[in-house]
């Protein structure tokens, strides 16, 4: 397996998220996404994209978005290693003395994988229910 940072594609893209069965926006948008994102992975086997991952926002807070691995290629370790390699350049970019927050909405039934890494389902003691809207045209 090889993974690659900051090289994600429009096509790699749709094709990832078309693979487990989510909607892809129009190209416009997308073009769009990928080039605000802030670190993307994508995990390569025989030279095509089986996996992916991004990471939006403002040093301060971040967002861990569209962490996609093709089914026939899950359960081997992909996700795992995406997700790890996201947390790091958090970590990296996180200065001494400073703090910073890395939130996600896990896709349901995935919470486990998360928490495995350290992450907490809200609302808990510290945090209200997570909310988000989404705005349709």
């Amino acid at each position: 397996m090889n993974y690659q940072e900051n090289s994600l594609t429009y096509e790699e893209y749709c094709s990832l998220r078309e693979s487990v069965g989510w909607k892809n926006f129009p190209k416009i948008q997308i073009q769009e996404i990928l080039k605000r994102s802030l670190y993307t992975v994508v995990a390569y086997k025989n030279h095509q994209a089986v996996g992916m991952g991004r990471l939006i926002g403002d040093g301060l807070y971040y967002v861990i978005v569209d962490v996609v691995v093709r089914p026939d290629c899950q359960q081997m370790g992909i996700g795992s290693k995406i997700f790890e390699m996201i947390v790091e350049y958090v970590d990296r970019q996180t200065p001494v003395g400073g703090r910073t927050s890395v939130q996600l909405i896990a896709e349901k039934g995935k919470e486990a994988f998360y928490e495995k890494r350290g992450f907490q389902i809200i609302p808990h003691k510290f945090c209200g229910s997570g909310m988000r809207k989404i705005i349709h045209k």
